[in-house]
């Protein structure tokens, strides 16, 4: 987990004023790993008291877009955030609760997969969720 020091580095480095909302924000995502908006928000609200929806949202979408966060959709599920950027990892996924886990490429650099036709496509990524049950959730079944 960064300090906060780091974290308003991380904003500078990426061209990007440093806020509070900002530091409050990419905090709450480094603490909760594929954090969803909801959880953010409170995250944010028990650090600044009242923020509203709409300047989380914004917020998220420029660190997003500046590369600080990956906004991840599983199919089902809503859109969650991750610090863990720049890498080449994939997510696994609980059918049953949600969870999700990183997992680690094992083919190495981007994009780790060949299409086996990339109709003419510059392929620069390829994004794989592996889908089953968690531990708690397969000991349940």
């Amino acid at each position: 987990m960064p300090t906060t020091s780091e974290i308003e580095q991380l904003l500078r480095a990426a061209t990007l004023r440093v806020t509070r909302p900002r530091v409050a924000v990419l905090s709450a995502v480094h603490a909760i790993p594929h954090a969803d908006t909801d959880s953010i928000i409170g995250a944010v609200r028990a650090d600044l008291g009242e923020v509203s929806h709409q300047a989380v949202y914004d917020v998220l979408r420029a660190l997003t877009d500046a590369g600080l966060l990956r906004k991840i959709h599983p199919m089902g599920l809503v859109a969650r955030y991750e610090s863990r950027v720049g890498d080449n990892h994939h997510h696994v996924v609980c059918r049953s609760c949600g969870a999700i886990e990183d997992v680690d490429c094992a083919h190495g650099s981007a994009p780790c997969l060949t299409a086996s036709d990339d109709h003419g496509f510059v392929i620069d990524e390829a994004e794989v969720v592996y889908w089953g049950l968690c531990p708690d959730c397969s000991a349940k079944s």
